[in-house]
Parts: structure tokens; sequence; C-alpha cells
């Protein structure tokens, strides 16, 4: 069995390149960062569509600087690289979120504005990188999911794995499973924005309707996400509209109504 087998990577070109002409897929036993290497490569000017899966990586990258480290098996680590073009790119991470999250199991939750949440803990993260080349912008899209149980490393709460939800899951299993509904998801909203995907959005949305605080400084009530992806927020000097550039946020207090979707699984 060749390595790429256990990767289902032909299963999964076979899948994608109708929908993504030159699509290819590699698979990297270890990798600084899988969009680090794909936004080097975009800026070189390689622009086919590419997934690059890492074993494990070395210096992996969440959102705002943060370290992602991730062994073999435990999780699932790989980027997405393809030319796009949309009208508006604002609720860009909650889209590609909702994908994953409607691919893998109905209980998984969705924390504004790019982490999956399994039962209040953090089950995953998704950083978005775009480069613009010649005229033309290519956007590489990178995720991070829990696949096994793994230490609290100085955490609040240990984080949730994806065996909680789908004891069967493997890093590869789950990457056959979310790549083709991502890559129509992308394609969706490229020509349609955010705004038809809110309420399928807000039925995940693990901060609406708790207060919460901004990392510069805001509190309030959380009222869901706008047609744009904006996080809204109301306290006592009205409505604020939040986009995920500026700031991150964290909800004070446990979630009123923490289980919104039966698990029919």
């Amino acid at each position: 069995m060749t390595h790429h087998t256990l990767w289902h990577a032909e299963a999964i070109w076979e899948q994608v390149w109708p929908l993504l002409p030159g699509f290819t897929v590699e698979v990297l036993p270890e990798i600084d960062s899988s969009n680090t290497e794909l936004m080097r490569r975009a800026r070189q000017g390689q622009i086919e569509p590419t997934l690059l899966v890492a074993e494990s990586q070395t210096a992996g990258r969440g959102r705002m600087g943060r370290v992602w480290q991730s062994a073999p098996g435990d999780s699932l680590t790989f980027s997405l690289s393809l030319p796009f073009t949309p009208r508006d790119w604002s609720g860009l991470s909650l889209a590609v979120g909702l994908s994953l999250a409607e691919s893998l199991h109905p209980g998984i939750r969705l924390k504004w504005p790019n982490d999956l949440w399994w039962q209040e803990r953090k089950l995953g993260g998704i950083l978005i990188e775009a480069a613009s080349i010649g005229g033309r912008s290519q956007v590489v899209i990178g995720m991070g999911i829990n696949i096994r149980p793994r230490p609290a490393d100085g955490l609040n709460t240990p984080p949730a794995a994806l065996t909680e939800a789908w004891p069967q899951a493997s890093a590869p299993a789950t990457l056959a499973r979310v790549l083709w509904p991502l890559v129509q998801m992308l394609q969706a909203f490229e020509s349609q924005g955010f705004a038809p995907l809110q309420t399928r959005f807000e039925a995940r949305d693990v901060l609406r309707g708790r207060q919460i605080t901004t990392s510069d400084g805001l509190q309030g009530e959380c009222l869901g996400v706008s047609a744009n992806g904006a996080l809204r927020l109301l306290n006592a000097q009205g409505e604020h509209a939040i986009h995920s550039s500026e700031v991150s946020v964290r909800p004070l207090g446990p979630n009123p109504n923490p289980n919104p979707l039966k698990d029919n699984t």
C-alpha cells in the first residue's frame, strides 16, 4: 500500500478535479506549516489548486500568531490553495467552518470567527490567508482538527477530540469526508457570499445569546451574526458589528442553550 493510498489521495483527486481543473494533492510527512508553504508558492506564481496535507507540523500557525503543533495521527492539518475572487470576502471563515461542521457531525458548533467547538471545548481552527499575484487573488485555507485527545498543555480546559463525536475518526477518513463539500462551499461563496449561509451558521452558533467579551474591551450580549458575517454585540451603548480581522472573542459564563441540534447520528 502506498502512502497516498492511506490518505485516499487518488479518490479525493478524482472527486475534486472536475470542480477544480488542474487540482493536485500532496501529502508530506513533516513541514513547518502547510499554510506557510502554500503562501510561499502562491507568491512565486504557483496558482494551480493544491491540497497540501501535513502529517506533522513543526511551526503550524493559528489565528493571531498562535502556534498549532500536531503529532502524526493526533490531528488533521491541511491547507487548500486556489484562485479565488469573491465579490466580498466577509464571512469566509464562517463559511469554511460551517462546511466542516456540517460534514462531520450535527453536534459540532461554531465559535465566531474560525473555531469548531464540541461540548464547550475547541475542536479545531481555521486560518485563512490571501495573496495577490499579478492582479489575481489566491486564497490559502488552513485547517487543524483534533482527531484524538491531547493534553491540555496549560489551557484551562483540554481541547476536544473528534473521536468523542465520531469514535472511528482518523485523519485520512476526516479529510475524505470534508474536502469535496468544502470545495463546493467555496465555489458557492465565491458567487453568493455569506448571506445565504447565515441561518445555517446561527443554528450552530456557540456565542449567540451569551455574554461575551472582546480582546479590545467590549462586553455585551451576542446577538448572532449579520448577513456579511460580522458578530453582533449588544450593550448599553447600542449594537456593535465586530469584524474578524480586529479582535478575538470569548464567552462569559455557560451556554444558555447547550444543545440546539438534536444528535441524530
